[in-house]
């Protein structure tokens, strides 16, 4: 059966590597074989969330840490940074989590702006906030440096962000920006199968979380840091993707890490220049662009060429490209095509040529 490449915000492409890594012989979990595997890849984790801190592997998808990251740093109120399909399920979670939640919603395509937050965080109510970076529904991208800046005001106020289709695309600095809790899927820029997701915390988040009584067990960030210091992880692990995760850290940094965000974002600017020379506007707001996947306007704002995108998708199929027919609210009314992961000048040429032909027979 023919494989379909996906270009989709993920999963994407999993190259040979990896998936040769992947099928590495099984080992115990608790042996002496797996604890060098997990303090070998934490050098290379570390420095792809430029921390000094331990980088925890939870065997489960990001919404998994998501939850656990409301139930272990929320005592009082959470606010929760609304801005698409992804971010606006955070304000579901946290009140099914049984914490108290407010939303701060934008219009889909426009970014969540620090002063926005300022003047929430302002009344005092709230002793937690959580962050999309990246929203892929919209192909919008928050303004994470100007937002952190706000935890030297509100010190006592955990910072929750999700980094899952962001982090190994761009430099993301955990310890300058002085986070909480930062979390990334595998599936997404780091080009893993799904099943794992990686995360790091502060120590005034460990601290807070050992004051929650009803934090849970499977996702406790304190059962993590306890496992971590023995090169454990607090319950039985996906193996296979630890060995699949040292193989693609290793490829990093054969890479380096600043070619590979030079990388991303100059495919990112080619989809973007793609869309323009066939007459289509982008849905996020100007200079708030994703460099992971663009999500193109197709009808759902002013301005701009509007085709039949199911069609479309059908066109490219049949050239063994999958790209994203849009989500949620506006589905149809916008389509996304991903740059992430592996993506070479060379292969994204090839979906950008099928696109061409696709476009002509619309």
């Amino acid at each position: 059966m023919a494989h379909t490449k996906l270009y989709i915000p993920g999963p994407v492409e999993v190259n040979e590597r990896t998936w040769k890594a992947f099928t590495s012989p099984m080992i115990g979990h608790r042996s002496e074989d797996f604890r060098k595997l997990y303090a070998e890849i934490q050098p290379m984790l570390r420095q792809v969330l430029n921390t000094g801190r331990p980088v925890f592997i939870s065997t489960s998808s990001a919404w998994g840490v998501m939850e656990g990251a409301v139930r272990n740093l929320t005592a009082r109120k959470v606010l929760n940074c609304m801005a698409g399909a992804f971010s606006d399920k955070w304000l579901d979670v946290s009140k099914r989590c049984g914490r108290e939640a407010e939303a701060l919603q934008v219009e889909w395509g426009s970014p969540i702006l620090p002063d926005m937050i300022d003047g929430k965080l302002a009344t005092g109510e709230f002793d937690a906030l959580t962050l999309v970076h990246n929203e892929t529904s919209t192909g919008t991208l928050m303004p994470l440096e100007e937002i952190a800046e706000l935890k030297k005001k509100y010190p006592d106020v955990m910072f929750i962000v999700d980094t899952v289709s962001s982090l190994s695309a761009m430099n993301i600095d955990f310890d300058a920006l002085g986070l909480d809790l930062l979390l990334a899927g595998c599936q997404k820029a780091f080009a893993l199968p799904p099943g794992i997701t990686f995360f790091a915390t502060s120590q005034q988040a460990q601290d807070k979380a050992a004051t929650i009584n009803d934090r849970g067990y499977y996702f406790d960030i304190c059962e993590f840091e306890k496992n971590a210091e023995k090169d454990m992880t607090p319950s039985t692990p996906s193996i296979s993707h630890v060995y699949a995760l040292r193989s693609k850290l290793q490829e990093f940094m054969e890479e380096g890490l600043e070619n590979r965000y030079a990388r991303h974002l100059r495919l990112a600017e080619k989809t973007r220049d793609w869309a323009a020379g066939h007459g289509f506007t982008l849905f996020p707001e100007a200079g708030y662009e994703s460099v992971t996947l663009t999500c193109i306007n197709n009808g759902q704002k002013e301005g701009g060429r509007v085709i039949d995108v199911p069609k479309l998708q059908g066109l490219m199929k049949e050239r063994g490209f999958a790209i994203d027919g849009g989500y949620g609210k506006i589905k149809g009314k916008t389509f996304r095509i991903s740059n992430m992961g592996d993506e070479t000048d060379e292969s994204m040429q090839k979906v950008y040529d099928a696109l061409d032909e696709s476009m002509a027979l619309l």
